[in-house]
């Protein structure tokens, strides 16, 4: 990591109660009008993101994932007490002291842990030639498309697809992922079908997911998910909470693949079904690999 920039401070300097002497020597920001406190509270609208080219990202943990990525804060807003319980941490470069209040006024969470950030926006490149993909459209919950995100990176998937629907850098996606939507290379798209149709023609294999028992008029019923061979180019299509995938997005689609489950539920959790589906190509990965056994599902 790059040395911090003048002006800011290395937190090991502040072990043994000196946040205090360094808070008289470079400024407290106690007032929420503050113009440092506007541009933070801007943040949390997409407009003001996009105005500003970055991102909100609240809290210890999403701070660390963003420098172990290598990715360099703007600016980081701390109290006086996490800098106390975080002094041995590493040097944070821009590194500004606030009250608590101020950073209550900042944060989108109702018990913040001390430290947010600024973030320019992360634009990892995928791999050429990508192996596997996760396209999803329009799901609306900020919840679930973090959800899916985090477990998108335990799986391998090289780069997401998305097209409309939450967006993908609001605090609650990025507090849901635990960061792993600032490593994932993100493609923001009107529509999944001129992409998929593309993807196919390459040689890819297009996955939707659908219900247990088909679809009317299908040519065939869907097969359960482990008999799919995962280890080839892949892209796995998910669709809306509540329409699913809409006609057009299915007519692009190569595989139809199923979750079995009890009827007593018509459908599973988007987020939910997406992590057997996503894990199976790992698994799938591992059990080819000499010395290790099978493990498919009955």
């Amino acid at each position: 990591m790059s040395q911090p920039q003048s002006g800011a401070i290395n937190p090991s300097d502040l072990a043994g109660g000196s946040a205090g002497s360094w808070a008289k020597e470079q400024g407290l920001i106690s007032s929420r009008r503050n113009p440092l406190v506007a541009l933070f509270r801007e943040l949390q609208r997409a407009e003001g993101r996009r105005e500003q080219g970055l991102l909100l990202l609240e809290g210890t943990h999403l701070l660390e994932e963003a420098i172990g990525l290598g990715l360099r804060p703007a600016q980081v807003l701390a109290t006086s007490g996490w800098l106390e319980r975080h002094g041995g941490r590493r040097a944070w470069p821009e590194l500004q002291l606030v009250s608590e209040p101020v950073l209550a006024a900042i944060a989108t969470t109702s018990h913040p842990d001390g430290v947010v950030l600024s973030l320019p926006w992360p634009d990892p490149a995928p791999p050429e030639g990508s192996d596997f993909v996760l396209a999803l459209d329009h799901l609306q919950d900020p919840g679930n498309l973090g959800t899916l995100m985090r477990t998108a990176l335990a799986a391998g998937v090289e780069a997401l697809w998305l097209a409309g629907g939450a967006d993908p850098w609001q605090p609650k996606v990025l507090r849901a992922s635990s960061g792993a939507a600032l490593a994932l290379p993100i493609l923001r798209l009107e529509s999944l079908a001129p992409r998929l149709e593309q993807a196919r023609l390459a040689g890819n294999q297009v996955v939707a997911t659908v219900v247990p028992h088909g679809e009317a008029g299908s040519a065939a019923p869907p097969q359960p998910y482990w008999q799919l061979d995962w280890t080839r180019p892949t892209v796995l299509l998910l669709g809306n909470e509540a329409a699913g995938l809409a006609p057009d997005l299915l007519a692009c689609c190569s595989h139809r693949v199923t979750i079995p489950h009890s009827p007593a539920v018509e459908s599973l959790n988007v987020a939910v079904a997406a992590a057997p589906l996503l894990l199976e190509r790992w698994r799938q990965q591992q059990e080819r690999m000499p010395g290790i056994p099978s493990s498919a599902p009955p």
